[in-house]
């Protein structure tokens, strides 16, 4: 597995795109690359010295729990300062600001957390795509932070407030930003890339707290999406819905937030009070449960990742100290598990896990379905730490609530 993995490295793949070329190393977006939470950049350290890995850089920032993405030498985020929100470009050697873009925001968010945007930006086409707290779309200019459009999803489609604001990533597929924007006038939506003109509506779905992901079945391109209601397989062409399978809890005061995880022909969604996970296997039209359960993997709100058929990844809501743990993807059956390990984000990094908990805490461990063992751990940001990191080119850039630091991982 070494060797291949190796191997799959020496041929990065180039993904062309208009004014900017992608390569396999950046993290362009929410979970990298194909959004399934897997680095395939240079390798990592097998482990770190005694004082932790070589911090690069650090740098104070505004609110919020969008974490950076990366693409070349630059990196990007997405941030609040006072009544703005803010996208804004770095150096990825030096952190230092390329270029700003801001506008106004009066978001507030009702339960007393952070008033940041919570949605990870998206670089496609030659430009950043956002998605505010507000609803607000944004899309600017990669090279200068110039903007070029923008669309307040909220005012246009009657969205109500929800409990922590906009929080999905929007999706780019084929020239079209599709976002789950869960209006009474449109639940799911696509907008031309180059304009901003609405090109389509879908559903009535509220808008949960996850972010889509793009997959092929039986030859057919999908937009995934796991709304308020449940999973959604859209046409990305032209917002006809190819299949639907409701998974809501029937709690009223409850979010689906874990991006649905697709392998091959399957697609793994999780949630947590009371609702648990499902493998279901795409036939045609046709969605085939294969095994579901409360009492293996409940995505609260970090995705899992899978290696060799095993999911790592977190059980149990986030605010009571969930458990760490192996589940086999196509039984349920749980591997191991590190009861009340604290919640964080996963990274898969070829065979090994990259974990941040939310205490700032960075561990290192193998991916093995055979127990848990961290090969290394080191203290790289004070808590709280609720974003999910990126990593490229063998760096990990992580924030909290008023720090980006970036740390080399080689």
């Amino acid at each position: 597995m070494r060797r291949a993995w190796r191997d799959s490295m020496a041929v990065a793949l180039l993904v062309c795109t208009v004014g900017v070329t992608l390569v396999a190393q950046d993290w362009p977006q929410f979970l990298g690359p194909t959004r399934n939470g897997s680095y395939s950049g240079v390798r990592l350290a097998d482990a770190w010295p005694g004082e932790g890995p070589v911090r690069i850089w650090q740098r104070p920032i505004g609110a919020g729990f969008a974490g950076p993405v990366v693409v070349g030498e630059r990196v990007v985020l997405f941030h609040r300062e006072g009544s703005l929100e803010v996208i804004e470009a770095l150096a990825v050697d030096t952190g230092e600001t390329l270029w700003r873009y801001d506008y106004q925001t009066t978001y507030r968010d009702d339960f007393g957390f952070d008033e940041g945007p919570r949605s990870v930006p998206v670089v496609a086409n030659g430009r950043v795509f956002t998605f505010g707290a507000q609803g607000q779309l944004h899309a600017v200019d990669f090279e200068t932070g110039a903007g070029i459009w923008q669309v307040d999803t909220h005012e246009r489609y009657g969205v109500r407030k929800g409990f922590f604001g906009a929080a999905g990533s929007p999706l780019v597929e084929d020239g079209r930003v599709i976002v789950n924007v869960g209006g009474q006038r449109g639940g799911i939506v696509a907008f031309d890339a180059r304009t901003g003109d609405e090109l389509w509506t879908s559903t009535s779905d509220e808008a949960s707290y996850s972010s889509a992901v793009g997959a092929t079945f039986g030859g057919l391109r999908h937009a995934l999406f796991f709304t308020r209601t449940g999973l959604v397989g859209v046409d990305p062409s032209s917002g006809t819905v190819l299949f639907q399978h409701r998974w809501r809890s029937r709690l009223g005061a409850s979010v689906n937030a874990a991006t649905p995880l697709v392998v091959g022909d399957r697609v793994f969604i999780s949630s947590s009070y009371g609702t648990g996970a499902i493998l279901l296997r795409v036939d045609g039209g046709d969605l085939v449960e294969e095994w579901a359960g409360d009492d293996s993997m409940t995505n609260h709100y970090a995705t899992a990742v899978v290696r060799d058929g095993v999911l790592y990844g977190y059980h149990g809501r986030q605010e009571y100290g969930p458990s760490l743990r192996a589940v086999d993807l196509f039984t349920g059956e749980v591997r191991w598990s590190e009861d009340g390990f604290g919640a964080g984000t996963v990274t898969l990094a070829g065979e090994r896990l990259v974990i941040l908990r939310e205490s700032g805490d960075l561990l290192l461990a193998d991916a093995s379905p055979d127990g848990f063992a961290p090969r290394s751990s080191a203290r790289i940001l004070p808590g709280i730490v609720r974003a999910y990191p990126a990593l490229a080119d063998g760096r990990l850039y992580a924030r909290n609530v008023d720090t980006l630091v970036a740390v080399d991982l080689r």
